[in-house]
C-alpha cells in the first residue's frame, strides 16, 4: 500500500438511534469504498444494534455504545474519539446508502481543493429527488421570516432563499452542507474542537462549518457523490422533541453567529421560531387525533 491508498487515509463514523435495518444498509454501502475503518456511535438500544447487525452478517462492525442519547454532534464526538488517525473521516447518519464510488468522489475532491475542509455530496430522497443539502448561511431576517411562513406558505421567497434548492452541476464552494453525510478532514475537525455539543439534534451541521469557515478553511459539494437518504427514521420516535430541538438549535446558531447591529433582530428570530414551532405542535397533534379517530374500535 501506498500512502495514497484509500483504506490508509479513511475512517467513518456512523452515529445511530434506533435506525434498525437501515443501519444495515448504510453499514454495507460502506464495505466496499476503501475505509481503515467504521465504528458506529450507538445512541440508542445497543443490543437492537447488534442483534440487526448480526442478523446481516456483520456481527464484527465496531460498536461503541454511548448508554443513552447524547444528539447526533456529542455522537459523532465519541466516535471521533474512538477511532484513529485518518487523514479523511466520513460522518454519516445510519439511514443512508452511499452509492457505488461516492467515497472515491469526495476524497478526491478534497484532494483537488486544498483549502476544502469538509466536501459533501448529492443527497437524494428515496425518490431520487435531489434534497437542498448544500446552503448558505441564512441571514437573522431570512431565518425569521423562513421561521413564520415556511409551514403556512413553504414557497415563500423566504423559505426559498434559506434553503437554496437549486444546486450546482459541479463542484462547488459553499458556506455549509448537511451533516447527515459528508467527508472532513480530520485535522481540521481537531483543530475546530468537533462538534459543538450545546446542540443536541440540527444546526450542528451548520455551526460547525461556520467554525471552519472562520478557521480560514472551507466547504464544498460533490455533486457526483450521492447518497440516497431516508429522512428522519430515527427522529420519528419522539416528534415534539426533535421539533423542540430544532428550534432551540436555530436560535442558537443565530444567537452564536449574529454580531453588531444585527443583533437586534435576534428577539424576532425567537418569536417567529416560537410560532413556528407552536405551528409545528399543533399539526403534530392534529395528525395523530385524526390518525387515531380512524383507527377500528372494538
Amino acid at each position: 500500500m501506498t500512502d495514497r491508498d484509500p483504506t490508509t487515509r479513511r475512517s467513518a463514523v456512523i452515529v445511530d438511534y434506533h435506525a434498525g435495518p437501515f443501519l444495515a444498509d448504510c453499514v454495507r454501502s460502506l464495505g466496499d469504498q476503501g475505509l481503515a475503518e467504521l465504528i458506529i456511535v450507538e445512541n440508542g438500544d445497543a443490543d437492537a444494534a447488534r442483534a440487526t447487525l448480526a442478523a446481516h452478517g456483520m456481527e464484527g462492525t465496531a460498536l461503541l455504545a454511548t448508554g443513552r442519547n447524547l444528539g447526533y454532534g456529542a455522537g459523532a464526538n465519541r466516535g471521533l474519539a474512538a477511532i484513529g488517525r485518518g487523514e479523511h473521516v466520513l460522518i454519516c447518519n445510519p439511514d443512508l446508502v452511499v452509492h457505488e464510488g461516492g467515497l472515491d468522489r469526495l476524497g478526491a475532491a478534497l484532494d483537488a481543493h486544498a483549502k476544502w475542509a469538509i466536501v459533501g455530496p448529492r443527497i437524494l430522497t428515496p425518490e431520487g429527488a435531489t434534497y437542498p443539502s448544500a446552503r448558505r448561511f441564512p441571514a437573522a431576517w431570512v431565518a425569521a421570516g423562513h421561521a413564520v411562513l415556511g409551514v403556512v406558505f413553504p414557497n415563500n421567497s423566504f423559505t426559498r432563499r434559506y434553503r437554496t434548492p437549486d444546486l450546482p452541476d459541479q463542484p462547488t464552494e459553499v458556506d455549509w452542507v448537511s451533516g447527515a453525510c459528508f467527508l472532513a478532514r480530520r485535522s481540521v475537525l481537531d483543530e475546530v474542537g468537533g462538534f459543538d455539543e450545546g446542540y443536541f439534534m440540527f444546526a450542528e451541521d451548520m455551526d460547525l462549518c461556520w467554525r471552519v469557515n472562520r478557521a480560514g478553511w472551507r466547504v464544498g459539494f460533490e455533486p457526483s457523490a450521492e447518497v440516497t437518504h431516508h429522512e428522519g427514521v430515527s427522529r420519528r420516535r419522539h416528534p415534539y422533541g426533535m421539533a423542540l430541538a430544532h428550534h432551540r438549535s436555530a436560535l442558537r446558531f443565530a444567537s452564536r453567529t449574529t454580531s453588531g447591529p444585527k443583533r437586534a433582530l435576534l428577539p424576532l428570530a425567537a418569536l417567529g421560531l416560537g410560532v413556528r414551532l407552536l405551528a409545528i405542535w399543533s399539526a403534530i397533534l392534529a395528525r395523530r387525533t385524526l390518525a387515531a379517530s380512524q383507527r377500528p374500535h372494538d
